[in-house]
């Protein structure tokens, strides 16, 4: 993995040439996209493994969390080299978890958001004058959390969406929060919707920061196995799993609710957002455990 020091950044571009190389090392990888961005920007996402078990992991979901595509393209890769290596990954087969699992990761759902937090606007910006307002006034968007358009992406998914929105209480657009004018108004939203009803995912985990714990339930719709899962991959990592209420409308929420199957956000490091990049690899080596722990709770049917 790169050294990245405490002023780098991980952004759009970054990402596209990791996956560039990826997918070039390793023609096991397939790429896509699942769809755009408010800025018309390609959210990509790709596929390791061919097992009937079909798990995703996301990131970047949070602008400001970005941090989150640098660990899971770091995961990928290792993953990606373990297995075409024979070697084992983390204490476990990597052969054996490519023939359990197909892993379908999107490691950036927000890459406006991502961009604006990293490098700030210009006057050529299509939203420039209702972003500095939405900003109050302020250029610095090292905070920023929501979408191009101002919206907190992980409060836009149909599941109680009214009732978050009324507990925000944000009268419209701005760093964090606002939920929206109705649910999935948000293309990026509606593409991950879109492509997890396409492949029909048996389990789904959102990457974000931070905390180091694991959360697990929604409103009672999960399955029993969620707590012994979340279990396994906090005792793994060395984070704790937590049973969450009063708060909806976010990604692993409408699939829970959606779905009745496992569904988890992960909060990783610890710190004020955005962490930075140095922080990648010390954040890296529970993170992976956890995702590898994750990936091996998959039946073995």
């Amino acid at each position: 993995m790169r050294s990245y020091p405490a002023d780098a950044n991980y952004g759009p571009e970054q990402l596209k040439g990791d996956l560039e190389a990826l997918t070039r090392q390793h023609s096991f990888v397939v790429a896509g996209s699942i769809g755009s961005s408010a800025l018309g920007r390609s959210i990509p996402f790709f596929r390791l493994g061919t097992g009937p078990f079909r798990w995703h992991f996301n990131g970047a979901c949070h602008a400001n969390e970005w941090i989150t595509s640098l660990l899971l393209m770091k995961f990928a890769k290792d993953y990606a080299d373990s297995y075409a290596s024979g070697a084992s990954f983390w204490g476990k087969s990597a052969n054996e978890l490519f023939a359990r699992c197909s892993l379908w990761i999107v490691p950036m759902l927000n890459p406006d958001g991502v961009e604006l937090v990293q490098e700030g606007i210009t006057e050529e910006h299509p939203f420039y004058s209702e972003l500095l307002q939405w900003n109050r006034g302020s250029g610095r968007f090292h905070r920023w959390k929501a979408n191009a358009r101002g919206v907190d992406l992980n409060d836009q998914f149909p599941a109680f969406w009214e009732e978050e929105r009324d507990r925000r209480a944000m009268p419209g657009p701005g760093p964090r929060d606002y939920s929206g004018k109705k649910p999935l108004s948000e293309p990026e939203a509606a593409a991950l919707v879109e492509f997890t009803e396409q492949h029909d995912f048996h389990a789904v985990l959102s990457l974000h920061t931070q905390g180091e714990e694991i959360y697990w339930n929604y409103r009672g719709g999960e399955p029993k196995e969620s707590r012994e899962w979340a279990d396994r991959m906090a005792k793994a990592a060395g984070y704790r799993p937590v049973y969450l209420e009063g708060s909806d409308a976010g990604y692993k929420d409408w699939f829970i609710d959606r779905f009745g199957r496992p569904g988890f956000t992960v909060e990783a490091g610890w710190g004020h957002n955005p962490l930075p990049a140095e922080t990648a690899e010390e954040l890296y080596d529970d993170i992976a455990r956890l995702l590898a722990e994750a990936l091996d709770c998959a039946p073995l049917d």
